[in-house]
């Protein structure tokens, strides 16, 4: 490097990129004057007291908005403070984080609606293997807590933020229950054991269980292959949604039997079943239930989730938060719009 700077310093036009800072090494960080102003530094790696606490080298701290996923400011000041602590200011210490948490949570973002694979990210955003590291870090689901850095834990608080802005209690109480059949990818990334065929719907690959309050925000989720029935499969999705307060949840008809009794004995939460009008063979909007069936299709708009693209079904899950907190986050700040501009034209 230090040959390089020696050999344009000559140069006017290169001394001029050197004293700015565009240059470092062979590389620009801003090719060009007209692009979108750039992102404002992470304010999880920088106090107003205190000087960032990490130097990126790749320009993702300063990369311009390029993508419709890119978070934009008042996402991100949402986000923000719902992430876990950063490990350094935790008790147990840790290194500072090298690339601004922004940069890696749009990646992720990119990544869910896009549906490309890990080690096509563009090069704006930090190395793959960086976010990978990160969405991997967010499978872990043995705790919801402020420190989790679990993708569910990040759902959880984001939820009630987004309930809480509509005017709703932070917890639900009611909610409804139903599976998805996703096509496994042609790549052979499924494996056997964690894969199978919906004789019924003809599909072959895994099924995802979702449990979502009246609002439809996604309160739990569990992937198994696609030949396990919906009662069984629902199982631990109703039970999480009772640990969130549910205590009435609809359903269709597969979910009858047994599992009603159980719910109602062992978790308090009753399932009512809201059944089709007899003798009707046409489309029904179904009271209750075009709920969650609105929240498969908010899913199933993001890439990655159109398909099973996933080895491991813990994967497949989180894929799944990632597009429920990219949906809430816009739902959330888009209402937000809405309020402050209701205010304004009331003064």
């Amino acid at each position: 490097m230090t040959g390089v700077r020696a050999a344009l310093t000559g140069c006017p036009a290169w001394q001029t990129l050197i004293d700015d800072g565009l240059l470092v090494g062979k590389r620009f960080l801003h090719p060009c004057p007209h692009q979108e102003p750039a992102l404002t530094l992470n304010p999880a790696l920088t106090t107003p007291d205190q000087p960032p606490r990490a130097t990126c080298t790749c320009g993702c701290a300063t990369r311009p908005r390029r993508y419709p996923t890119d978070t934009t400011d008042t996402e991100w000041q949402l986000l923000q403070p719902l992430l876990y602590p950063l490990a350094c200011d935790l008790p147990g210490g840790g290194r500072p984080e090298k690339h601004h948490r922004r940069a890696i949570i749009d990646a992720i973002f990119y990544l869910v609606d896009n549906g490309i694979k890990w080690r096509a990210l563009p090069a704006d955003f930090p190395p793959w293997q960086t976010v990978y590291g990160f969405y991997a870090r967010s499978t872990t689901t043995t705790t919801t807590s402020a420190t989790s850095t679990s993708a569910r834990a990040l759902t959880d608080r984001l939820r009630e933020h987004t309930r809480t802005t509509a005017g709703r209690n932070p917890t639900p109480t009611a909610g409804s229950v139903d599976s998805q059949s996703v096509h496994e990818t042609a790549e052979a990334t499924v494996s056997r054991a964690t894969s199978g065929y919906d004789g019924h719907k003809r599909v072959n690959g895994r099924k995802r269980h979702i449990t979502v309050d009246t609002l439809g925000l996604l309160l739990a989720v569990n992937v198994t292959p696609a030949n396990t029935q919906d009662r069984d499969g629902a199982r631990p999705v109703i039970a999480r949604a009772a640990q969130h307060g549910v205590r009435h949840i609809w359903a269709d008809h597969a979910y009858h039997g047994d599992l009603v009794n159980n719910a109602r004995n062992l978790l308090g939460v009753t399932i009512e079943i809201v059944r089709r009008l007899p003798d009707s063979k046409d489309f029904q909007v179904l009271p209750r239930r075009w709920v969650v069936e609105r929240t498969f299709a908010w899913i199933s708009r993001r890439r990655r989730c159109a398909r099973d693209y996933e080895r491991l079904p813990q994967h497949h899950e989180t894929t799944v938060y990632w597009a429920a907190i990219l949906h809430m986050t816009r739902r959330h700040t888009r209402t937000l719009d809405n309020n402050n501009t209701d205010q304004k034209q009331a003064l």
